[in-house]
């Protein structure tokens, strides 16, 4: 059973600022009476709520749940180590349970609004200190708060994780560690990962999209992923938004947009107004269409308190209402979607059966795959395909792809793979089934016979290094497609890699690297270099000591 609430400190907030629950009742319809099962919701200004009158109202009429915008922030909470202040968090919870909204928990790892005694710390005490400010802070709220940002913003634009101190401390581990940390300080709460310039397909959500992938099949416990919708209409509305958010909902996972807002150039004027309302109209229609969006949350709600002038000096107007508390086009948009699209008409027509696949550059592990694309005509749009192996009368998931090409990867040597294709939709729907492909991966290397030599460069303040492979092919025949594999001796982890496919199990020593397209086959007395950055814990940083490629001993230098 969850904790009970703290009362006492809640009531007592309540008393000091003066906040009594407000009516939910408007003249006209508000957002939230149309949310049905999802949830409407703002980011709540704290000097506003304590102070305008007019902001307590609106808040408190139109939404059903509440992000805290900056009080539950970990500067906020735990500005000196170990010394914990939640006096504004407090205020975000009296106010959200005065009337009857939810609580959604913004942030609780970010590399941003952190202070600064954390960021120098060494890679063991940053991790309990991580583990400590987690346990703390939704271990207090635990009866209160539905769900949390658990980490915020770890990417870069191309897909690559940011280069943020606990990256550079802790490597990628530090983001499932943080799941389970908050995990065991609240069974219930729905965890989610946040980012910006993540809504539509691209470089950035595929990077997200196979981070949550590979959490979800380690066992990880994140329950949902938040797609922030910073927009601005001076720029291309996001590439299938819909589709997007669908193939995350595919893998169990209920999908958010946490801080919508849509931007644009001074002066406002009518037509950049109608253009805005369009923008809200789009995510808000793509949420409804997806029946995992179970959030949507406006990132305040009137201009008169927007970051966006601050932060965009020449932009404004970026909310639903402007100053003076007039709903705008944008506010029009939002509530008649919410009220025309529930529910949601269902997609009812599978996507076209797609072309023959046909096989090319094949290797002893791997091959290409390029097939006719499918069309979809059923209004969810067409959201990528899905790749099986047939064994008989079973079809087992290989991979899947956004396009209608892919490369497989870790395949056995010397084996026959049939392989077909199905498409899918952004309802969920499959197509039937491709004609099969027939192909042989290759045999591994004649001889095997290599050579390693391995290098580890720590950084400075400890617990990070920079790892480097050099892998010469000894022998007298092309290695035509190789696995790497070592061991580490002390508890290392691969944390990001390049010029090779890298993987580490979670809690395992073992890690494997198979080519790219462009190294898989390594002429006699040739080499590859590969490389990864890694993490380690304590002072000691040993070298693996042996190393096989395809099974075979390599002689290490």
């Amino acid at each position: 059973m969850r904790r009970k609430l703290l009362a006492a400190a809640i009531c007592a907030t309540l008393s000091a600022l003066g906040l009594v629950a407000l009516s939910t009742t408007a003249t006209a319809d508000p957002l939230r009476s149309h949310a049905g099962s999802r949830f409407i919701g703002y980011a709540l200004n704290l000097t506003a709520q304590g102070s305008d009158a007019s902001y307590r109202t609106v808040g408190a009429r139109e939404f059903n749940i509440v992000t805290a915008e900056n009080a539950m922030k970990f500067d906020a909470t735990e500005p000196n180590q170990n010394q914990f202040t939640f006096g504004q968090a407090d205020q975000v919870v009296a106010a959200a349970q005065a009337n009857n909204q939810q609580i959604h928990g913004h942030t609780l790892v970010w590399h941003s609004q952190t202070p600064g005694w954390i960021q120098g710390l060494g890679a063991t005490q940053m991790r309990a200190a991580m583990q400590n400010h987690i346990n703390t802070v939704v271990g207090r709220y635990a009866n209160s708060v539905r769900s949390w940002d658990v980490v915020n913003e770890a990417f870069n634009e191309d897909g690559s994780f940011r280069q943020s101190f606990w990256f550079n401390t802790l490597g990628q581990s530090y983001i499932a560690d943080a799941f389970r940390f908050a995990r065991a300080a609240d069974p219930d709460a729905e965890l989610c990962i946040n980012d910006f310039n993540t809504d539509g397909m691209g470089a950035k959500s595929n990077g997200l999209f196979n981070l949550v992938q590979s959490l979800v099949q380690q066992g990880v416990p994140i329950n949902c992923v938040g797609f922030q919708g910073h927009l601005a209409i001076q720029f291309s509305f996001p590439n299938q938004v819909q589709q997007n958010f669908q193939r995350f909902a595919n893998l169990g996972l209920n999908v958010k947009i946490t801080e919508l807002d849509v931007r644009m150039q001074n002066p406002r004027d009518a037509t950049k107004d109608n253009t805005q309302a369009t923008y809200y109209r789009n995510m808000v229609n793509a949420c409804l269409a997806v029946t995992r969006c179970n959030q949507i949350t406006i990132w305040g709600f009137t201009d008169r308190y927007s970051w966006v002038p601050e932060t965009f000096p020449s932009e404004c107007c970026a909310l639903l209402y402007d100053q003076n508390y007039s709903p705008k086009p944008a506010y029009t948009a939002v509530h008649d979607a919410l009220g025309g699209n529930e529910p949601v008409p269902p997609d009812p027509t599978p996507p076209t059966t797609p072309g023959t696949p046909a096989a090319s550059n094949v290797t002893s592990n791997s091959a290409n795959l390029t097939w006719a694309a499918s069309t979809d005509t059923g209004g969810s749009g067409l959201a990528g395909y899905n790749i099986y192996r047939r064994q008989g009368t079973t079809d087992t998931l290989l991979s899947q792809s956004t396009t209608n090409s892919t490369t497989l990867t870790g395949l056995t040597p010397s084996t026959q793979y049939v392989v077909v294709v199905r498409a899918r939709d952004g309802a969920g729907n499959l197509s039937p089934t491709s004609a099969t492909a027939t192909f042989t991966t290759l045999a591994g290397p004649v001889t095997g016979t290599c050579q390693v030599a391995y290098t580890a460069t720590n950084w400075g303040g400890g617990g990070g290094f920079t790892g480097g492979v050099t892998i010469t092919n000894t022998g007298t025949a092309a290695i035509n497609g190789w696995t790497l594999a070592f061991s580490f001796p002390a508890g290392q982890r691969v944390s990001q890699g390049w010029s090779a496919t890298w993987n580490q199990p979670q809690g395992s020593a073992n890690v494997t690297a198979t080519p790219l397209s462009w190294n898989t086959t390594i002429p006699p007395s040739s080499s590859v270099q590969i490389g990864f950055n890694g993490s380690f814990t304590g002072s000691s940083n040993p070298e693996p000591t042996a190393f096989t490629i395809n099974n075979t001993a390599c002689t290490v230098v």
